[in-house]
């Protein structure tokens, strides 16, 4: 029996051997190959879905599509004034990859910021959002990552001008039922999706005002150095709350389903492919109706962000 999981192609003795791994800190696996099972195929949705992870952890081609060799194996650049960060490799490569680390090691990176050796990791590594993430979904993700291709791929070390604090530790509260379905597109969007990582008004601190300015866009975004942009090119999120003027408060579902998944907007221009459209695609239409229900009831917020340029004006 073979499972097959973006292109890759899982055996499922790797499902049974990886059934026998227990978690430390008391979130234990399902033993069952069945249950296993199920919970990489979660996981692959999560990975390739909504938490989008390949946008940052995979490097980019010069046409911002990712190269499907290097799949989650880090090294992506981002530079702003602040800090020059590096995304991590993900991939179960035992020297440069997570292929030593434990199920709680990766999990308390991902909710808690805080890696294997006890750094701390900082941004654009959306932690604050993985912080509400549930035990389920973090297992999910953990045990996805197990199965894809490793790649050896040395990242170099981020470095940072801001003081990094990890999260407290992560309660892994229960994901609201999908019925109740603001809960659940609220759970998405500030747990796994972190459409407020970059759609919120930056703060003093250059930090998005997530408690403030949720959605309100205008965060400055670095174009990948990949896309061979000019030095110190960037565009800016747009605003996603439902203020009728400068937001999306008189789009209808199906225009910010749209601008979700294909990258167009109300007017049918083409948005910045920044935004993971490709990964975002890949949802299910009930998490999008989800998504869509809960974007339709935060604070509306006037705030008015010009057109981003195209990619193409951007380069050198």
């Amino acid at each position: 029996m073979r499972l097959i999981i973006k292109g890759e192609i899982v055996q499922s003795w790797i499902v049974l051997f990886l059934a026998g791994a227990a978690m430390a800190g008391g979130v234990a696996l399902p033993a069952s190959a069945q249950d296993r099972q199920a919970l990489v195929t979660r996981g692959a949705y999560l990975v390739n879905g909504p938490a989008a992870c390949g946008n940052c952890h995979t490097r980019k081609n010069p046409d911002l599509s990712s190269k499907n060799e290097m799949f989650l194996a880090g090294g992506e650049r981002f530079d702003t004034p602040v800090f020059t960060a590096y995304s991590r490799n993900l991939t179960p490569d035992k020297d440069s990859g997570i292929g030593t680390w434990t199920d709680e090691q990766i999990i308390r990176a991902m909710r808690e910021g805080v890696t294997k050796e006890g750094e701390t990791l900082g941004p654009p590594m959306p932690v604050p959002t993985y912080h509400n993430m549930s035990d389920d979904d973090a297992k999910a993700i953990v045990a996805y990552l197990r199965t894809i291709n490793p790649v050896h791929n040395e990242v170099p070390e981020s470095k940072y001008k801001i003081p990094l604090q990890p999260q407290a530790r992560a309660n892994g509260q229960a994901a609201p039922p999908k019925t109740d379905k603001v809960s659940y597109g609220g759970y998405l969007v500030n747990a796994i999706a972190h459409c407020f990582e970059c759609h919120s008004t930056p703060d003093a601190h250059g930090e998005p005002d997530v408690a403030g300015h949720a959605g309100a866009g205008g965060f400055p975004l670095p174009i990948w150095p990949e896309a061979g942009a000019k030095p110190g090119s960037v565009i800016f999120s747009l605003n996603i709350t439902p203020d009728q003027e400068t937001g999306i408060g008189t789009w209808n579902d199906d225009q910010i389903k749209r601008a979700i998944t294909e990258g167009i907007d109300k007017d049918g221009k083409q948005l910045f492919a920044m935004m993971p459209f490709a990964s975002f695609k890949k949802m299910t239409p009930e998490d999008l109706d989800a998504i869509v229900a809960y974007l339709h009831t935060i604070k509306p917020i006037r705030n008015k962000i010009e057109p981003n340029p195209t990619l193409q004006s951007l380069l050198k």
